[in-house]
């Protein structure tokens, strides 16, 4: 793969890279629709294909925050057209990485030395380029090491990529009233808090210390030392994605293990520690050869205050989402029903969040739950596809609900998503044993 010598970092050379990202996908749909005119069993297909190809091509080049986008997006398999996901999906794993004098560069800056002044071995070609950082294998001491490196600018570039961002996503989800920005500012912040690498370090030092007597789970051994605002040493893991052990396992038992030990993770965080790793996709999780669980990547944490906590996992419980005055309280609560509603809002939201709510929280209605059940997530998908083409939807007022929604809820999507390719049969609250 090329590596890369340059990022665009300023406003203006970002913005024109994503403008003529514009333009081409303007040719793919004067090219459908050409071909539709001619041919009437013409699908959608071609043209998702097109432009995913065309908008992950602007996205990796441009890294950081744009490419994380994709990353997050391609996680909504029942939301986004196969095309984008399957394209969208290489930013976990597959994006061109930094030139040897660039990484060179980065680590004289924030270290004070070359990689070779520090480490008995370095790898100058990367092993992982991923959205905002690529990892490089070195040894010290004996001790295989796994180096990150963050693109240069990526922070910078954080608020102007987001303010090109914000008026689409404005009118795509139909956000009105002054306090929208606290969607944007939730996004900005933790995007902010992913650059810091000390943050990091600390973060991943943190949930190692409170999570290591989870059965089946491992991490790796932080180096403070060795790391900087925009470099992080670690030990080296071994083991495959997720995505890759799924691709072969076949065994039932070694599955339900995995998926056993990735959601006593979560719930153990959710619910003992009310903060949450809050990017689980399969490039932040490995599987070894004794199918130990390996988390990798603590950029993105997010606390789960309680004020939103007991609102949000009381209406897990189907007595409650049943009870019409005690539900739409909580709604009230969650920030999903608003003081100037109108009637009608009232109701559809009701309405909404009741179907919704019903089905995504089925998983706790049980002591055990399969997640190789495809009927669920077929569900799933059949309401996302029913809302959006919802046109009263789209005349109502999209700015609900409150912000910590947009990584809580991002949780729960990336988690029951990597259990359904585990294909794990859980018990549901298997974590309780794990509190002292």
């Amino acid at each position: 793969m090329k590596t890369i010598d340059h990022i665009p970092t300023n406003k203006l050379a970002r913005a024109s890279k994503l403008v003529t990202t514009g333009v081409k996908l303007g040719g793919n749909y004067a090219k459908y629709y050409s071909k539709k005119a001619f041919d009437s069993s013409t699908t959608r297909d071609e043209l998702n294909e097109d432009n995913a190809e065309d908008i992950y091509d602007s996205l990796k080049s441009l890294k950081g925050s744009a490419l994380k986008v994709a990353q997050m997006l391609s996680m909504e398999k029942n939301i986004m057209p196969k095309a984008y996901v399957e394209k969208f999906s290489l930013s976990q794993f597959s994006v061109p990485p930094l030139s040897a004098p660039l990484v060179r560069k980065t680590f004289k800056k924030y270290l004070d030395k070359y990689p070779e002044d520090i480490f008995d071995t370095f790898t100058s070609e990367s092993v992982n380029a991923a959205s905002i950082g690529q990892v490089h294998q070195a040894t010290l001491d004996g001790k295989k090491l796994a180096v990150k490196i963050q693109y240069p600018g990526v922070a910078s570039s954080i608020s102007s990529d987001l303010a090109l961002v914000k008026p689409i996503a404005t009118r795509m989800f139909n956000l009105r009233g002054k306090d929208k920005e606290k969607y944007f500012k939730e996004v900005e912040q933790k995007l902010l808090e992913e650059t810091d690498y000390l943050l990091e370090v600390k973060q991943s030092m943190n949930i190692t210390t409170l999570c290591d007597h989870i059965g089946h789970l491992k991490f790796p051994k932080y180096y403070p030392e060795l790391s900087s605002e925009r470099i992080i040493t670690m030990d080296w893991m071994q083991g495959e994605h997720i995505s890759e052990f799924t691709a072969h396992n076949t065994d039932q038992a070694v599955a339900d293990q995995v998926g056993q030990t990735l959601w006593d993770f979560y719930m153990y965080q959710m619910h003992v520690l009310k903060q949450v790793h809050a990017d689980p996709h399969p490039g932040n999780f490995l599987v070894d050869e004794e199918h130990n669980l390996v988390a990798i990547d603590f950029g993105c944490i997010k606390e789960v205050p309680q004020e939103f906590y007991e609102p949000y996992f009381e209406l897990a419980n189907p007595e409650n989402i049943d009870n019409p005055e005690l539900f739409r309280q909580k709604m009230f609560e969650l920030e999903i029903l608003r003081r100037d509603d109108s009637p009608e809002e009232l109701k559809f939201f009701s309405d909404i969040f009741y179907e919704m709510l019903s089905l995504l929280t089925k998983p706790f209605h049980s002591e055990k739950f399969d997640f190789k059940d495809d009927n669920f997530f077929s569900k799933i998908g059949e309401l996302s596809e029913k809302y959006s083409k919802d046109t009263e939807l789209r005349k109502m007022n999209g700015n609900r609900g409150s912000k910590h929604f947009l990584y809580i809820n991002r949780t729960f999507f990336g988690l029951y998503n990597l259990m359904h390719d585990l294909g794990s049969r859980i018990d549901v609250d298997n974590y309780k044993k794990y509190i002292d």
